[in-house]
């Protein structure tokens, strides 16, 4: 009975012992197979994990190659991509993702925007004007994003700078003004003139002639402002072909002052030709003579009586030429410096019309350099004179 019960304790101690090993070996290969699953799913993580990075950089990358503004909203209302050309729109210093749009633009315009998605779901052509010294304008088109279960998962705006059209808008109304009031002003006296002469003054010779030549001057004027936006409307079309050759500008500087030194007689004005001998430009020689020209006769028209004119020139360490016009007269004040070579505008209109300007001489001028690849300037101080600056590619 003891033997007995010796055996088959020992046997059950070893089917136990067996059983316990096949219990570890099972468990090892559990473990190992748990492991294998947590790499997989770590290794589909860091897979899914750099997918979606790779989506956002794509998405990121579009959004800033794009040159409209675009802003990403989430469904609480806070900022969740900006790209670059919003940043530059907006002058944004750091990050402002997570900001709220008020805390962001601080605009209190785009927070009424998105509130009106809410009702309209989609906003098209909302214009604004941006704060700033500058004026600038945007315009806006903004859409709700709406998820399957048609709630709101957030906003996307897209801004378009209008400033640039906007600019263009205004110079083209106050060019149709100008003309409008340039034309109108000489075929008025012209009329004027004619109805009087239709109604007898044509029987008195003198009052007559005198009322003739005032026609004449006023046609002439009508004649010279044609041509000049004729002029200007090819240069800018680019239909006027500059026909660049080497040119020594001394001889075409003299040129120009011996065609006009006749008026500067009648002014007392005396003209000075101190451009070197030897210096040349690449340039068009007709246009270049045009260009003096224009700032020759103004500086006699609106210099000094009794006063000066001088033509300079120099080379410049770049490679170009630098030539200028200056006068001693009473200059041009510093608010008007920057508007000079604006079309139509005046100094002084009264004066310039007395004078016979129309207006379009340095708009001229700054085409034919600019056409040239050179650039004008100007530098002047009250009372002490003017001087007209422009360069031109060396020979």
């Amino acid at each position: 009975m003891g033997l007995g019960w010796d055996i088959v304790m020992g046997l059950l101690a070893a089917g136990m012992g067996v059983w316990h090993l096949v219990w570890r070996r099972r468990c090892a290969k559990l473990r190992l197979a748990l492991a294998d699953e947590r790499q997989s799913c770590s290794a589909l993580r860091l897979q899914h994990d750099q997918v979606y990075a790779d989506q956002q950089a794509q998405l990121q990358t579009l959004f800033n190659s794009m040159t409209e503004g675009v802003l990403v909203l989430d469904a609480a209302g806070r900022v969740q991509l900006v790209n670059q050309s919003l940043q530059r729109l907006f002058e944004l210093a750091g990050d402002v993702r997570g900001q709220t749009l008020l805390e962001a633009f601080r605009l209190p315009e785009l927070m009424e925007l998105v509130r009106r998605l809410e009702g309209e779901r989609t906003v098209s052509g909302f214009e604004m004007e941006m704060p700033g010294l500058t004026e600038r304008w945007v315009q806006i088109n903004a859409s709700l994003l709406v998820g399957r279960d048609a709630a709101a998962r957030g906003a996307i705006l897209v801004f378009h700078d209008l400033t640039r059209i906007k600019q263009l808008e205004n110079t083209r109304k106050e060019f149709v003004a100008n003309v409008s009031h340039e034309l109108r002003t000489p075929l008025s006296l012209i009329k004027g003139f004619v109805e009087t002469l239709l109604e007898g003054a044509k029987d008195n010779p003198e009052t007559a002639t005198r009322f003739l030549k005032t026609i004449e001057k006023h046609t002439d004027r009508l004649t010279f402002l044609i041509e000049d936006l004729l002029t200007i409307s090819r240069l800018e079309g680019g239909q006027i072909l500059m026909n660049l050759q080497p040119v020594e500008l001394r001889p075409k500087a003299q040129r120009v002052l011996d065609d006009l030194q006749a008026r500067a007689t009648e002014k007392g004005v005396r003209l000075q030709n101190e451009v070197p001998a030897g210096l040349s430009a690449r340039a068009d020689g007709d246009r270049l003579e045009q260009v003096l020209f224009n700032l020759v006769e103004n500086a006699i028209k609106y210099g000094r009586p009794q006063g000066r004119v001088q033509v300079g020139g120099e080379a410049g360490p770049d490679g170009k030429v630098r030539l200028w016009v200056r006068d001693d007269g009473p200059g041009i004040p510093a608010e008007a410096g920057t508007r000079v070579f604006e079309r139509f505008f005046r100094v002084d209109r009264a004066r310039s019309r007395d004078t016979g300007g129309t207006g379009l001489g340095l708009s001229i001028v700054k085409h034919i350099v600019q056409a040239h690849g050179g650039e004008v300037s100007m530098a002047s101080e009250e009372g002490q004179g003017t001087t007209f600056f422009f360069t031109l590619p060396g020979a």
